[in-house]
């Protein structure tokens, strides 16, 4: 593949993730398909919450939450890959660019914080049941609401202001298929160390720390579930914990491969993979592992699909 070294105006370079190739036409139709999935399941789940009154807990409230998120993270990225991809454009706007950096990293950063939350609600559910009106009530559930949207923001709105503020006196050619920060960081012209630095601190408190809070809810509901006398209770809460945990490895892994490393790494393809773990493979995976299984509901579409 052709990388420019030199562009016209002030468009960036999006290089992609596919070729015209059988072999990633049939790739882009996969990730077309999981795109189409993401947006109907995430937005079924909302309307399922929003029209049953028996999901008007803060467990489902933060549930609907994360769906908003994950629509507008896919909705963010996708569409214009798949335009650039179908009519075989690479260029974007630097308006365009920084506005996928913002958003991007809105609803990224924001779900880091709001997969926090909500394995504070389980932690309270499953260890302090009898507790859980009064740990978990709906002023706290709207403020961790709130402030996981409001730092997802203002971590976006800082990084894509000062990457964007750069001058990108050579190549323009991002080696990506959407415009992803440390990509624009590696192409700027001008001593980036300080922001750097900064950019890198910024990443440890929106993925370590929210990482280390779901990794000791989910160690003290691990030492209530081993306590329990029912080993099908067990089995239960082991099959639920596991796969949740699966995606929230899965999620902040990749970003953490992507985000904490130095700007001395040359991006390749895996990188891209990576990428397309958190940004495509995720959102689509959250309401099969955090809500389809669960009974509730399934009962609420049951009930749905019968009226209609």
């Amino acid at each position: 593949m052709e990388i420019p070294t030199n562009t016209t105006g002030v468009d960036f370079i999006l290089l992609g993730l596919f070729s015209h190739t059988q072999a990633h036409l049939f790739m882009f139709s996969v990730v077309l398909v999981i795109f189409t999935a993401s947006l109907m399941g995430n937005t079924l789940m909302i309307l399922l919450i929003c029209r049953d009154p028996r999901l008007h807990t803060p467990m489902y409230f933060l549930l609907s939450q994360l769906s908003l998120m994950d629509i507008m993270l896919v909705s963010t990225i996708i569409p214009k890959m798949a335009a650039n991809y179908l009519m075989s454009m690479r260029s974007i706007s630097a308006v365009g660019c920084g506005s996928q950096i913002f958003l991007f990293l809105t609803l990224a950063g924001g779900e880091c914080f709001l997969l926090a939350a909500m394995s504070y609600d389980r932690y309270v559910a499953i260890c302090q049941p009898l507790r859980y009106h009064v740990l978990m009530n709906s002023k706290l559930c709207a403020h961790l609401t709130l402030g996981s949207w409001l730092l997802g923001a203002a971590d976006g709105l800082m990084q894509a202001g000062t990457i964007l503020s750069f001058p990108f006196c050579r190549s323009r050619a991002i080696n990506h298929f959407f415009c992803e920060a440390p990509s624009l960081v590696r192409l700027a012209c001008a001593d980036t160390k300080v922001f750097e630095f900064f950019m890198y601190i910024c990443c440890v408190l929106m993925l370590l720390i929210p990482l280390s809070l779901v990794l000791a809810s989910y160690s003290l509901i691990l030492v209530t579930v081993l306590r329990m006398r029912s080993s099908a209770a067990r089995k239960k809460a082991f099959a639920t914990c596991s796969s949740h945990l699966a995606v929230v490895g899965l999620f902040y892994g990749a970003i953490m491969f992507i985000y904490l490393r130095p700007k001395s790494h040359q991006p390749g393809e895996r990188d891209k993979v990576v990428s397309a773990f958190y940004t495509i493979f995720t959102p689509v995976l959250n309401p099969l592992i955090y809500s389809v299984r669960n009974k509730e509901v399934k009962e609420a579409l049951r009930k749905w699909l019968q009226r209609l």
